[in-house]
């Protein structure tokens, strides 16, 4: 692939911005050589751009602590935006970037970005059972028969034409409580409380399949690893029996 063409694939700007890069002597070899033609044949490892590395290729998968008020839309009427959190370079990347299903804009914790089709479709499709986990605290007690009515796979939900497939309650308090499901309806976690005639205050979803936050604070975002992508697809949630 051409040089240019790579840049602007990878968001630096358009075909004729990147053009730019070249005479100017501001992209270059690990070792400090100018790269001053888009036809030269370099790996994308050794390119540096004003100094450093390049982002990473498609397909890119990110790890993201989404942060409460932010929103997972690329609709800007709507608020602060998740991808507000990233340089703006990744907003102009080819294939695009999109969140793998969503978080509310008060729920925190945990959330992919992808532009790789085929893992977004496997991680979104209840048919592939990849567990999402989260810890509520909620308004009132529980009763104790909320474990059995998540378990039992019927559970209607208002509005919905089907109940909810089988979910594992693990109780941490008389207010607190992790909830895994494999689906991803809107606001499932928040209505099927409310159906056990609860209500949650806060909301954070702390892995995807056996993937987990770490040490990452609210707002930032690393690469995913091909470990961490291994997790994902795990068909427990992590830190489950």
């Amino acid at each position: 692939m051409r040089l240019d063409r790579l840049l602007a694939n990878l968001g630096y700007g358009s075909r004729r911005e990147v053009a730019d890069f070249f005479p100017s002597g501001r992209l270059t070899r690990s070792d400090g050589r100018a790269v001053t033609s888009a036809t030269e044949r370099v790996p994308q490892a050794e390119l540096r751009l004003d100094g450093e590395p390049l982002d990473p290729p498609a397909p890119l998968t990110l790890v993201l602590h989404k942060p409460v008020g932010v929103v997972c839309s690329h609709d800007g009427d709507e608020g602060a935006l998740v991808y507000g959190l990233l340089p703006p370079r990744f907003g102009k990347r080819h294939p695009a970037l999109s969140t793998v299903g969503r978080l509310d804009k008060e729920t925190s914790g945990l959330l992919l970005l992808t532009d790789d089709g085929g893992l977004l479709h496997r991680l979104i499709s209840p048919k592939k059972a990849v567990w999402k986990r989260y810890e509520a605290t909620l308004a009132r007690p529980l009763r104790g028969d909320e474990g059995a009515l998540f378990a039992s796979g019927t559970l209607m939900l208002d509005h919905d034409q089907k109940p909810c497939l089988p979910a594992r309650l693990e109780v941490v308090g008389p207010r607190m409580a992790r909830l895994s499901i494999v689906e991803g309806r809107y606001h499932q976690v928040r209505r099927m409380f409310a159906a056990a005639g609860n209500h949650v205050e806060s909301l954070h979803r702390i892995s995807v399949g056996g993937l987990t936050l770490g040490d990452l604070a609210p707002g930032q975002w690393r690469p995913a690893t091909a470990a961490d992508l291994a997790a994902v697809e795990n068909r427990s949630p992590a830190g489950s029996p």
